[in-house]
């Protein structure tokens, strides 16, 4: 994950109010924290910092470059979105320093051509790994290649990139390959025309 940099102003308005009228300047309230320091309170561009979370998801490393001249290395953490018009309204970014291991979940992505004549089946779409903050994958491979009809993948069999470790429990099953509803509604009438 490519780490990017993105501008903030300290906050001095506290509360629903403060909030709104930060809102309305086309900037979104966040706090950012960890380490055992004080939490500093920001204002982000809403434009940009939406367009960094469509691109890189929870797991893009920032430089949060403040304008009193401080800069922090950060990710986010949460983000509490308006339900009706699906902005973000806080942010929550946990700071983090170069080298430091985190815990993250990163996104799946399906390779390969399974068996044919079955249905893929996606039971998680992430995978929950540690890896450096600075080297966090943007997506992990997981191979259906070949994979038989009622079969499946599991977090223990996928090759992670060099740097990661497993954090999910190793039998947690990411895709499988089931039989269609069709074909087993078929086999159960032809078990009970059998069993007439």
């Amino acid at each position: 994950m490519s780490e990017v940099r993105i501008s903030a102003e300290p906050r001095t308005e506290f509360g629903k109010g403060g909030a709104r009228r930060t809102r309305r300047a086309g900037k979104i309230p966040a706090v950012l924290y960890g380490h055992g320091e004080q939490p500093k309170h920001v204002a982000l561009p809403s434009l940009e910092f939406t367009n960094l979370i469509r691109r890189g998801g929870m797991n893009q490393l920032m430089t949060v470059e403040i304008s009193d001249g401080t800069s922090e290395l950060a990710l986010p953490k949460a983000l509490q979105r308006d339900p009706i018009k699906d902005t973000i309204d806080h942010v929550d970014l946990l700071l983090v320093r170069r080298g430091e291991i985190v815990t993250v979940d990163v996104r799946i992505n399906i390779v390969g051509e399974p068996e044919k004549g079955g249905l893929l089946v996606t039971e998680n779409d992430t995978i929950t790994v540690e890896a450096d903050a600075t080297a966090i994958p943007d997506s992990i491979d997981v191979s259906i290649e070949g994979l038989a009809v009622g079969g499946h993948v599991t977090a223990a069999d996928v090759t992670l990139p060099t740097g990661s470790t497993l954090v999910s429990e190793p039998e947690t099953t990411l895709v499988s390959l089931t039989q269609p509803r069709s074909e087993v509604s078929a086999e159960n009438g032809e078990d009970a025309e059998a069993e007439a």
